[in-house]
Formats: structure tokens, C-alpha cells, sequence
């Protein structure tokens, strides 16, 4: 059994025991899924304190509602769809003031980076800063895909997409990554 397997039963089994009310299970999923549902909110808001308030009305409902989750296998996939849900419905209600502070951010982000960062580390770096400038959408299967290590299947259900949707915006993301990176890189 992988690492990866044996997470995912440790934490049916945490589930299986929320279920029936016990409140040390319910502590220590949360203590194990609080980071990754908050890095998994940040691709949504580029805005820690907001991604941890996201996540954090996210557990309300999780923890409500974890009764009635029928596969304690899932866990995984329904919380992060819970969190991407809250995310979506957050930034909607806040789409003006973001993208005002979004631009602040990146211009800030970018002098402060070019003046602390070696040769090595500016490869990196600058494919953060494409990956940035790709739409949501294709940035959040990224994440989800190469990250969190997520099937193809599962982001579907996570963002609740085709399966082909996500192929599709996996496909379209790496070609402009590719096609940005070798513009400038052929330049220099």
C-alpha cells in the first residue's frame, strides 16, 4: 500500500467515526485537511486570510452535513468541492474589489521578486507568474492535476465539469505555457 492509499483510508476511517460522533475524528480530519482545502481555496482568491475564511465557513458544512456522506472514500473530493463551491460563490460577490487588489498585488509581487530572486530560482518564478496569467479555471486544474494529484475524473467532480472539459483545459494550459516559455526563452 502507497502513501497515497494509506492516507485515504486513515481518513475513511476518521469519516466512519465522525459519522458516528466522535469528536477527536472530527478534530483530527480537519487537523489533516485544513492546509489542503486553504491552499486549495487560495488558487480561487490569491488571498490567504480570505482562503481561510472560505475554508473555515467550508468545515461548517462539511461537518454538518458528513453524515451524509455515503462513501467515506470521496471525502477528499467532496470537501474540496464543498470549498470550491464557497470560492466560486465568494469571489462572485467580490469580483470588483479583486480584481482591483489582483493588479496591485502582481505589480508588487513582481518588483519584489525580481529584486530577491537568483538565476536559478528566476525559472521557477517566472513559471509561477504565467501560470498566474492563465484564466481560473485552467490555473485551478493545474493545481488540482499536477499538485494534488488528482484523476482527471475526480477534478471533474470537484469542479464540476465534463471529463472532457478538464482534458481540454489541461491540454489548452500546458500549450500556453509551452508556447509563452519558449518565447522567452528563444528572446534571450
Amino acid at each position: 500500500m502507497n502513501k497515497k492509499t494509506a492516507h485515504k483510508v486513515f481518513d475513511s476511517l476518521l469519516v466512519l467515526q465522525c459519522q458516528s460522533g466522535n469528536k477527536k475524528a472530527m478534530a483530527l480530519l480537519v487537523k489533516r485537511w485544513h492546509a489542503r482545502l486553504c491552499k486549495h481555496a487560495y488558487w480561487y482568491t490569491y488571498d490567504i486570510e480570505i482562503s481561510k475564511d472560505i475554508v473555515q465557513d467550508s468545515w461548517s458544512k462539511i461537518l454538518l452535513k458528513i453524515s451524509t456522506l455515503k462513501d467515506p472514500n470521496s471525502f477528499g473530493s467532496w470537501a474540496l468541492t464543498i470549498v470550491t463551491r464557497n470560492a466560486i460563490n465568494w469571489l462572485r460577490k467580490h469580483k470588483k474589489e479583486l480584481t482591483q487588489l489582483k493588479e496591485y498585488r502582481d505589480q508588487h509581487d513582481i518588483d519584489q521578486r525580481e529584486h530577491y530572486t537568483s538565476n536559478s530560482e528566476n525559472v521557477l518564478v517566472q513559471l509561477k507568474k504565467e501560470i498566474k496569467k492563465l484564466p481560473n479555471e485552467q490555473q485551478i486544474v493545474l493545481n488540482l492535476f499536477y499538485l494534488e494529484e488528482y484523476s482527471v475524473k475526480q477534478i471533474s467532480d470537484i469542479v464540476h465539469v465534463s471529463t472532457g472539459t478538464v482534458k481540454s483545459r489541461l491540454f489548452t494550459a500546458r500549450e500556453k505555457l509551452k508556447l509563452i516559455l519558449k518565447n522567452k526563452y528563444d528572446e534571450k
